[in-house]
């Protein structure tokens, strides 16, 4: 007399044991979306939050009038340099700038210098500024590019202050490559060569590796 209910019981148990299992893996399944979406963002250089770090394109022919242009796609920076010169990347158009975030404190920034500077020094149409973010004095950087020359300028960027136009370096070194018509292209987290750079720009619509000197 006693089984049937037990048995009864045992089913019914399991059998809501079984219906919590499917309502949480769905419940697992329709979140799994959007949990997804967010780890991305986190891991993607193009986080809205760094208002860029990417692989932008240049808009084709006739794209940029029909575009609003906004900071984000034409940055504007503006310093002043060691050697006391006003560096405006507006002046610049018609060439293909590489604005470089490093430190003197950074290994990987002072590996990448000297390739830096033969690029500037060698492609007509490539120049390079550097940008010491850091909390530093000018002669103090002054008497550390003695000892680590480079032929293209340098200004000092307050840590507190980065420029508003160009996504702040959550690490360094920290490149941005500018098109000649004053559109961010592309942005390399960590350590770029010359090569890396040349084939950005050929990738751009711009001179192949080797070529424009």
């Amino acid at each position: 007399m006693t089984a049937m209910p037990l048995r009864h019981t045992l089913a019914i148990c399991l059998a809501l044991l079984l219906l919590a299992g499917c309502q949480r893996d769905q419940a697992d399944t329709a979140a799994a979306p959007a949990t997804g979406a967010a780890a991305g963002q986190g891991q993607d250089a193009d986080a809205p939050g760094d208002r860029d770090a990417g692989d932008a394109q240049p808009a084709a022919p006739g794209e940029a009038a029909d575009a609003p242009a906004s900071s984000e796609e034409f940055p504007a920076l503006v310093v002043t340099t060691l050697d006391g010169a006003r560096y405006d990347l507006a002046e610049r158009r018609g060439r293909w700038v590489v604005v470089n975030f490093w430190a003197t404190w950074c290994a990987p920034c002072l590996k990448e210098m000297p390739e830096l500077s033969a690029l500037d020094a060698l492609r007509e149409h490539v120049e390079v500024i550097g940008l010491a973010y850091e909390e530093t004095d000018a002669d103090t950087l002054r008497a550390f590019l003695a000892r680590h020359p480079v032929v293209y300028p340098v200004a000092i960027v307050r840590t507190y202050e980065p420029p508003a136009d160009f996504p702040t370096p959550r690490g360094l070194p920290l490149t941005v490559l500018v098109a000649p018509d004053g559109r961010r292209v592309k942005t390399f987290l960590g350590p770029v060569t010359a090569l890396e750079l040349e084939q950005a720009i050929e990738a751009a619509g711009g001179p192949a590796p080797g070529e424009g000197a």
